[in-house]
């Protein structure tokens, strides 16, 4: 590709109101994008745009100048890859509405096609964060990359939960990906390329603020880039039901996670289950699915084994739901002090981990 061609796909990526779709058609129709991004006026009129449309493209045509973008996306070092270069993702490069262009921080390996898109509700709650702290780090250790949308709550946990654990993650932004740097987005951001664990991308452009409407349109990117989507915990109205839809339309696994029927916030995932998504009651039933062939290796790897006997007690508690330390030691029958002293040493060996309030549960 030409430095001309090029710099015509990043100046299409910057008049937002021409989309995929009709970017593949301007193309088909001019041959080179190159030839699109120059044409008259009359020209643009006689193939169906709008006079407004191409008024406000001939304007933004006029004003783009590719030397200062490319100096802010350098001194960002924010990179940019097309739909015909090698590094596209393969995945994403398959669905009906791929985007042309996509901006990214960090970089995308060959292995990311293995990858499961993770998502759910903004208000997580300690069940939720339990749910997707567990198969997170089950779906690490077989080798997949977990991609979500950058967001708090349930995006937020399987970005870090990856991170921890040594795997790859690759986060989506709704906007352009400065308009992703400040605040707590911003830490995570840092915290996935400072890594070399994993990217972020977008397909817009800088100094693009997302709009309500952008976030379903970044959903079938997470969607695009993974093999299935796993919504862990989500109210009737979230948006990762979108991401589902978005993932179902492309001829992808929806996964869903069952929850208490007492609590909102596993309406969403109720009605995908009702809808015929996948039920996952551990990783098994999504590796299953997905016929990732190691999967009972994973899983067995993962097993916690107790070191005497007060353990092996504490853990068949835990085996089946969490507990408060005051339900532990009436359980067990034990003082208050042992028992604390002995999840403490359980914690530090990773067997456990506290979710707040002295309630512990299985670290699977």
């Amino acid at each position: 590709m030409t430095k001309e061609e090029r710099n015509a796909w990043i100046g299409f990526s910057c008049f937002t109101p021409i989309g995929p779709k009709r970017f593949g058609l301007l193309r088909k129709y001019f041959g080179k994008v190159e030839k699109a991004w120059i044409a008259k006026k009359e020209t643009l009129l006689k193939i169906g745009l709008k006079e407004k449309l191409v008024l406000d493209f001939i304007k933004l045509r006029e004003e783009f100048d590719p030397s200062s973008y490319f100096l802010r996306l350098e001194n960002l070092g924010i990179r940019v890859i097309t739909f015909e270069d090698k590094e596209y993702p393969e995945n994403l490069k398959n669905i009906d509405d791929a985007p042309f262009l996509l901006y990214i921080l960090g970089k995308i390996l060959p292995k990311d096609s293995l990858a499961i898109g993770v998502v759910g509700t903004r208000k997580i709650t300690s069940y939720g964060r339990e749910v997707t702290e567990s198969l997170v780090s089950d779906l690490v250790s077989s080798g997949l990359t977990i991609v979500s949308g950058l967001a708090f709550g349930v995006d937020s946990v399987a970005h870090n939960t990856a991170l921890s654990l040594g795997g790859r993650t690759i986060g989506v932004w709704a906007g352009g990906l400065d308009s992703a740097l400040p605040g707590y987005r911003k830490y995570l951001v840092e915290k996935i390329v400072k890594s070399g664990q994993g990217a972020v991308l977008s397909e817009f452009p800088l100094s693009f603020h997302p709009r309500p409407e952008t976030f379903p349109q970044r959903n079938r990117i997470i969607s695009g880039l993974s093999l299935g989507v796993l919504v862990t915990e989500a109210a009737e109205d979230s948006g990762s039901l979108i991401t589902a839809r978005h993932a179902a339309d492309q001829g992808r696994e929806v996964f869903a996670v069952p929850g208490p029927i007492t609590s909102a916030l596993t309406a969403g995932t109720a009605k995908l289950l009702k809808s015929g998504a996948k039920l996952v009651y551990n990783v098994k039933d999504i590796l299953e699915e997905l016929d990732i062939a190691h999967s009972a290796k994973c899983i067995a790897a993962r097993e916690i084994l107790p070191d005497n006997k007060e353990e092996e007690t504490i853990l068949k508690i835990l085996e089946n739901e969490s507990r408060h330390i005051d339900e532990i030691v009436r359980l067990t029958g034990l003082g208050t002090g042992k028992i604390a002293s002995i999840l403490t040493l359980m914690e530090i060996k990773g067997k456990i981990k506290n979710l707040g309030g002295m309630v512990y549960t299985l670290n699977k």
